[in-house]
């Protein structure tokens, strides 16, 4: 579980911010970048963090694009 920690703010450029951000996730391993983007989406669209929702495959449907018929 991931925890904002409002202590370790510090004010910088957007250049400073980017570079620093850099560098801490190409320290990550794949696995680890993969858990924050999972979070982060579970954040984003508002559902449980190992619970994603399926996808509602009736609101779609497919068509050929081939011309040869």
């Amino acid at each position: 579980m991931y925890r904002l920690d409002r202590t370790a703010f510090r004010a910088q450029t957007a250049e400073q911010a980017t570079k620093s951000h850099a560098e801490f996730y190409k320290n990550l391993t794949w696995q680890e970048r993969l858990k924050i983007a999972n979070y982060l989406n579970s954040i984003a669209f508002n559902y449980p963090e190992n619970n994603i929702p399926r996808l509602d495959r009736t609101k779609f449907s497919a068509t050929s694009r081939n011309n040869d018929g």
